[in-house]
């Protein structure tokens, strides 16, 4: 029972960090919708998350605090793709028909891999919250207790992502409407570009 505590602040922790509106959040939100690979995003998802927790817990976090050009470079890329998933998403709202289809198609598994994998590892946000703070605040911890601390974030990503991603099924009766779709697509696009001129935005500082 002593490593509890810090299983339970790792795990508060690490869901603090990743329930929030974001682009890897979002996504997952609209492949629930669909139904579209869902377990295999979520899983991409968790793991990558477990994965930089891990290395972040295990000394990394300083590391890439100390590398702005690391840092400067995994940002511009990001705000990049963010920039062009956010056209993606007002294309799809500019044209109803297209809204239809989503919903019928199978999708393509490999295209949804790799923009899982964009959402996570092109956002510099996710190192720094994951690499760098949680990877930070476990150094007051040592053996076990930090061991079980790692764990706790680990597994708050793994809840969240597949309660998101089978809990979307929930509003399905909602997105029945291509109008609803359409919002959607409208708040995803708004998303991405708030979060790429963000992430341009921190350049300067």
């Amino acid at each position: 029972m002593q490593n509890a505590a810090p299983f339970l602040s790792g795990f508060f922790l690490g869901l603090s960090l990743i329930v929030a509106i974001g682009a890897q959040n979002a996504f997952i939100l609209r492949q629930g919708l669909l139904r579209r690979h869902v377990f295999v995003l979520c899983l991409i998802c968790a793991l990558s998350d477990a994965l930089l927790i891990a290395a972040g817990v295990a000394g990394l976090g300083t590391l890439v605090s100390s590398s702005p050009t690391l840092i400067t470079v995994v940002t511009i890329g990001g705000a990049a793709f963010l920039f062009s998933y956010a056209f993606i998403a007002f294309r799809r709202a500019w044209r109803p028909q297209a809204l239809h289809a989503a919903s019928a198609g199978a999708g393509d598994l490999k295209a949804a891999v790799a923009a899982c994998l964009a959402f996570t590892f092109l956002n510099p946000h996710v190192y720094l919250d994951t690499v760098v703070l949680v990877g930070s605040l476990s150094a007051q911890y040592v053996g076990n207790e930090r061991l079980a601390y790692g764990v706790g974030a680990m597994l708050a990503s793994f809840v969240w992502f597949f309660a998101l991603g089978y809990g979307a099924r929930l509003l399905q009766p909602v997105f029945a409407r291509p109008s609803a779709w359409r919002v959607l697509d409208i708040l995803i696009g708004l998303v991405m570009t708030a979060i790429g001129l963000s992430l341009l935005g921190g350049l300067g500082g």
